[in-house]
Protein backbone atom coordinates (compact mmCIF):
# COMPACT_ATOMS: atom_id res chain seq x y z
CA UNK A 1 0.00 0.00 0.00
CA UNK A 2 1.37 3.53 -0.61
CA UNK A 3 2.32 5.66 2.18
CA UNK A 4 0.50 8.84 2.26
CA UNK A 5 3.03 12.17 1.11
CA UNK A 6 3.91 14.11 3.75
CA UNK A 7 5.48 17.35 3.90
CA UNK A 8 9.61 17.54 3.95
CA UNK A 9 10.58 19.14 6.97
CA UNK A 10 11.63 22.26 5.56
CA UNK A 11 8.41 22.18 4.11
CA UNK A 12 6.79 21.70 7.23
CA UNK A 13 4.60 25.03 8.54
CA UNK A 14 3.67 23.69 12.04
CA UNK A 15 7.60 21.75 12.26
CA UNK A 16 9.17 25.44 11.13
CA UNK A 17 7.04 26.97 13.88
CA UNK A 18 7.28 24.99 16.71
CA UNK A 19 9.54 25.80 19.44
CA UNK A 20 11.89 22.06 18.06
CA UNK A 21 12.60 24.80 15.14
CA UNK A 22 13.20 28.19 16.76
CA UNK A 23 17.21 27.76 16.22
CA UNK A 24 16.19 27.27 12.18
CA UNK A 25 14.27 30.65 12.98
CA UNK A 26 17.28 32.12 14.42
CA UNK A 27 19.39 31.73 11.68
CA UNK A 28 17.08 32.45 8.83
CA UNK A 29 17.10 35.74 10.38
CA UNK A 30 20.67 35.63 9.92
CA UNK A 31 21.15 34.00 6.22
CA UNK A 32 18.29 36.11 4.96
CA UNK A 33 19.40 39.58 5.50
CA UNK A 34 22.44 38.38 4.92
CA UNK A 35 22.01 37.11 1.35
CA UNK A 36 20.10 40.46 0.24
CA UNK A 37 22.81 42.41 1.26
CA UNK A 38 25.58 40.70 -0.51
CA UNK A 39 22.60 40.80 -3.67
CA UNK A 40 22.61 44.63 -3.49
CA UNK A 41 26.38 45.27 -2.31
CA UNK A 42 25.79 47.17 0.99
CA UNK A 43 29.17 46.65 2.56
CA UNK A 44 28.07 48.99 5.69
CA UNK A 45 25.46 51.55 7.07
CA UNK A 46 25.21 54.50 9.25
CA UNK A 47 22.28 53.89 11.34
CA UNK A 48 19.94 56.35 12.91
CA UNK A 49 17.82 55.39 16.14
CA UNK A 50 15.55 57.54 17.99
CA UNK A 51 11.84 57.95 18.94
CA UNK A 52 8.64 56.68 16.42
CA UNK A 53 6.65 59.03 18.11
CA UNK A 54 7.92 62.39 16.75
CA UNK A 55 6.03 63.80 13.89
CA UNK A 56 7.50 66.21 10.83
CA UNK A 57 6.91 69.51 11.15
CA UNK A 58 4.02 70.01 8.75
CA UNK A 59 2.08 67.09 10.76
CA UNK A 60 2.74 68.97 13.88
CA UNK A 61 1.79 72.26 12.46
CA UNK A 62 -1.57 70.73 11.58
CA UNK A 63 -2.08 68.70 14.96
CA UNK A 64 -1.53 71.93 17.04
CA UNK A 65 -3.68 74.10 14.66
CA UNK A 66 -6.72 70.97 15.13
CA UNK A 67 -5.89 71.30 19.03
CA UNK A 68 -6.47 75.28 19.08
CA UNK A 69 -9.67 74.77 17.20
CA UNK A 70 -10.83 71.99 19.60
CA UNK A 71 -9.69 73.49 22.35
CA UNK A 72 -8.27 70.48 24.04
CA UNK A 73 -4.37 68.83 23.32
CA UNK A 74 -3.06 72.12 23.12
CA UNK A 75 -0.10 71.42 25.55
CA UNK A 76 0.71 67.81 23.75
CA UNK A 77 0.54 69.57 20.22
CA UNK A 78 2.76 72.45 21.14
CA UNK A 79 5.41 69.59 22.47
CA UNK A 80 5.07 67.78 19.39
CA UNK A 81 5.54 70.89 17.13
CA UNK A 82 8.88 71.41 19.38
CA UNK A 83 10.03 67.99 19.11
CA UNK A 84 9.70 67.90 14.84
CA UNK A 85 12.57 70.36 14.72
CA UNK A 86 14.75 66.54 15.90
CA UNK A 87 12.56 65.33 12.49
CA UNK A 88 13.88 67.68 10.28
CA UNK A 89 17.21 67.06 11.76
CA UNK A 90 17.46 63.56 10.86
CA UNK A 91 15.91 63.51 7.47
CA UNK A 92 18.74 66.60 6.34
CA UNK A 93 21.82 64.52 8.02
CA UNK A 94 20.52 61.51 6.20
CA UNK A 95 20.15 63.28 3.70
CA UNK A 96 23.52 65.01 3.26
CA UNK A 97 25.06 61.51 4.58
CA UNK A 98 23.63 59.71 1.72
CA UNK A 99 25.00 62.75 -1.10
CA UNK A 100 28.31 62.24 0.37
CA UNK A 101 28.74 58.58 0.24
CA UNK A 102 27.16 58.13 -2.82
CA UNK A 103 30.59 60.32 -4.03
CA UNK A 104 32.86 57.97 -2.30
CA UNK A 105 32.93 55.06 -5.09
CA UNK A 106 30.00 54.46 -7.73
CA UNK A 107 30.99 50.39 -7.61
CA UNK A 108 30.04 50.37 -4.07
CA UNK A 109 27.64 50.93 -1.84
CA UNK A 110 29.13 52.06 1.30
CA UNK A 111 27.62 53.80 4.78
CA UNK A 112 24.04 53.69 3.66
CA UNK A 113 21.97 54.55 5.63
CA UNK A 114 19.72 52.62 8.16
CA UNK A 115 16.91 52.62 10.63
CA UNK A 116 14.91 50.55 12.36
CA UNK A 117 12.35 51.12 9.52
CA UNK A 118 9.51 52.76 11.74
CA UNK A 119 7.95 55.97 11.79
CA UNK A 120 9.43 59.21 13.16
CA UNK A 121 13.10 59.49 13.41
CA UNK A 122 13.49 56.56 11.77
CA UNK A 123 10.92 57.62 9.01
CA UNK A 124 12.81 60.85 9.07
CA UNK A 125 16.40 59.12 8.05
CA UNK A 126 14.73 56.83 5.53
CA UNK A 127 13.02 59.80 3.25
CA UNK A 128 16.04 61.89 3.87
CA UNK A 129 18.09 59.26 2.18
CA UNK A 130 15.50 58.29 -0.36
CA UNK A 131 15.45 62.19 -0.83
CA UNK A 132 18.84 61.65 -1.74
CA UNK A 133 18.62 59.29 -4.21
CA UNK A 134 20.14 57.10 -2.28
CA UNK A 135 18.91 52.73 -1.21
CA UNK A 136 18.49 53.00 2.52
CA UNK A 137 17.60 49.93 5.17
CA UNK A 138 14.71 49.74 7.32
CA UNK A 139 14.86 47.04 9.76
CA UNK A 140 11.30 46.35 11.18
CA UNK A 141 10.71 44.13 13.96
CA UNK A 142 6.88 42.44 14.79
CA UNK A 143 5.43 43.80 18.13
CA UNK A 144 1.65 43.67 19.18
CA UNK A 145 1.72 47.62 18.04
CA UNK A 146 -0.10 48.68 14.74
CA UNK A 147 1.76 47.61 11.69
CA UNK A 148 3.11 50.95 10.36
CA UNK A 149 4.21 51.33 6.68
CA UNK A 150 7.66 53.10 6.06
CA UNK A 151 7.13 54.74 2.70
CA UNK A 152 10.76 55.77 2.45
CA UNK A 153 12.86 52.39 2.95
CA UNK A 154 13.73 51.11 -0.14
CA UNK A 155 11.81 47.75 -0.79
CA UNK A 156 14.35 45.52 -1.67
CA UNK A 157 16.01 46.58 1.91
CA UNK A 158 12.95 46.24 3.94
CA UNK A 159 13.69 43.44 6.92
CA UNK A 160 11.22 42.48 8.96
CA UNK A 161 11.82 40.52 12.26
CA UNK A 162 10.91 38.48 14.82
CA UNK A 163 13.68 38.25 17.30
CA UNK A 164 15.06 41.74 18.83
CA UNK A 165 18.41 40.61 19.47
CA UNK A 166 18.99 39.57 15.66
CA UNK A 167 17.46 42.71 14.54
CA UNK A 168 20.13 44.29 17.36
CA UNK A 169 22.50 42.22 15.52
CA UNK A 170 22.42 43.68 11.77
CA UNK A 171 22.14 47.30 13.65
CA UNK A 172 26.08 46.81 14.58
CA UNK A 173 27.58 44.13 12.75
CA UNK A 174 27.39 46.68 9.52
CA UNK A 175 27.28 50.20 11.29
CA UNK A 176 30.39 52.59 10.95
CA UNK A 177 28.54 55.29 12.32
CA UNK A 178 25.44 55.72 14.53
CA UNK A 179 23.50 58.91 15.60
CA UNK A 180 21.14 58.55 18.34
CA UNK A 181 18.43 61.13 18.63
CA UNK A 182 15.82 61.80 20.86
CA UNK A 183 13.85 58.56 22.43
CA UNK A 184 12.69 56.42 24.46
CA UNK A 185 13.23 52.57 25.90
CA UNK A 186 14.30 50.78 22.68
CA UNK A 187 16.65 53.92 21.86
CA UNK A 188 18.37 53.80 25.51
CA UNK A 189 18.18 50.26 25.22
CA UNK A 190 20.41 50.17 21.67
CA UNK A 191 22.48 53.07 23.31
CA UNK A 192 23.74 51.32 25.95
CA UNK A 193 24.55 48.08 24.49
CA UNK A 194 26.23 49.75 21.45
CA UNK A 195 28.25 51.91 23.89
CA UNK A 196 28.45 48.64 26.38
CA UNK A 197 29.99 46.84 23.39
CA UNK A 198 32.46 49.63 22.66
CA UNK A 199 33.78 50.32 26.28
CA UNK A 200 33.99 46.28 26.94
CA UNK A 201 36.60 45.69 23.35
CA UNK A 202 33.64 43.63 22.12
CA UNK A 203 33.50 45.71 19.04
CA UNK A 204 37.00 46.60 17.78
CA UNK A 205 36.23 48.83 15.42
CA UNK A 206 36.20 53.19 16.12
CA UNK A 207 32.68 54.32 14.73
CA UNK A 208 31.61 57.81 15.46
CA UNK A 209 29.03 57.42 18.10
CA UNK A 210 26.47 60.73 18.01
CA UNK A 211 24.25 62.00 20.50
CA UNK A 212 21.45 64.42 18.76
CA UNK A 213 20.23 66.66 21.05
CA UNK A 214 22.48 67.66 23.83
CA UNK A 215 19.82 69.51 25.87
CA UNK A 216 17.59 66.10 25.81
CA UNK A 217 20.43 63.79 26.44
CA UNK A 218 21.98 65.51 29.45
CA UNK A 219 18.44 65.65 31.31
CA UNK A 220 17.96 61.66 30.85
CA UNK A 221 21.20 60.48 31.23
CA UNK A 222 23.45 62.26 33.74
CA UNK A 223 26.95 60.84 32.51
CA UNK A 224 28.33 63.23 34.61
CA UNK A 225 26.87 61.62 37.68
CA UNK A 226 28.29 58.14 36.63
CA UNK A 227 31.61 59.47 36.29
CA UNK A 228 31.24 60.70 39.92
CA UNK A 229 29.60 57.58 41.06
CA UNK A 230 32.93 55.66 39.93
CA UNK A 231 30.41 53.57 38.01
CA UNK A 232 31.97 54.79 34.49
CA UNK A 233 35.44 55.96 33.95
CA UNK A 234 35.83 59.60 32.75
CA UNK A 235 37.44 58.56 29.61
CA UNK A 236 34.27 56.62 29.01
CA UNK A 237 32.51 60.18 27.86
CA UNK A 238 35.03 60.37 25.03
CA UNK A 239 33.16 57.55 23.33
CA UNK A 240 30.41 59.62 22.18
CA UNK A 241 29.38 63.18 21.08
CA UNK A 242 26.90 65.42 22.14
CA UNK A 243 25.71 68.39 19.60
CA UNK A 244 22.71 69.64 18.52
CA UNK A 245 24.12 71.03 15.20
CA UNK A 246 23.35 68.69 11.38
CA UNK A 247 26.41 70.54 10.77
CA UNK A 248 28.50 69.28 13.55
CA UNK A 249 27.11 65.97 13.10
CA UNK A 250 27.82 65.30 9.43
CA UNK A 251 31.43 66.82 10.17
CA UNK A 252 31.97 64.33 12.80
CA UNK A 253 30.77 61.59 11.24
CA UNK A 254 31.57 62.20 7.91
CA UNK A 255 35.53 62.68 9.25
CA UNK A 256 35.81 59.91 11.42
CA UNK A 257 34.34 57.19 8.32
CA UNK A 258 36.98 59.04 6.44
CA UNK A 259 39.70 58.20 9.12
CA UNK A 260 38.85 54.98 10.49
CA UNK A 261 36.52 53.09 7.59
CA UNK A 262 36.64 54.19 4.29
CA UNK A 263 39.69 51.78 3.45
CA UNK A 264 38.00 48.81 5.25
CA UNK A 265 34.66 47.59 3.72
CA UNK A 266 32.30 45.02 4.96
CA UNK A 267 31.41 44.22 8.28
CA UNK A 268 33.92 44.49 11.37
CA UNK A 269 33.26 43.94 14.79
Amino acid sequence: MRQPSRPKAYHDQRFLESRDARSLRILAEYLEPLSRFERHGVKDTIVFMGSARLLPREAAQAALAKAEAAGQGVDAARNALEQSVYYEAARELAFRLTKWSKTLDRNERRFVVCTGGGPGIMEAANRGASEAKGLNVGLTISIPNDEFDNPYVSRELHFHFHYFFMRKFWFVYLAKAVVLFPGGFGTLDEMFEILTLVQTGKMRKRMPIVLFGAKYWDEVVNFDALVRAGTISPEDLTLFHRTDSVDEAYELITRGLLENAIGSPGAVL
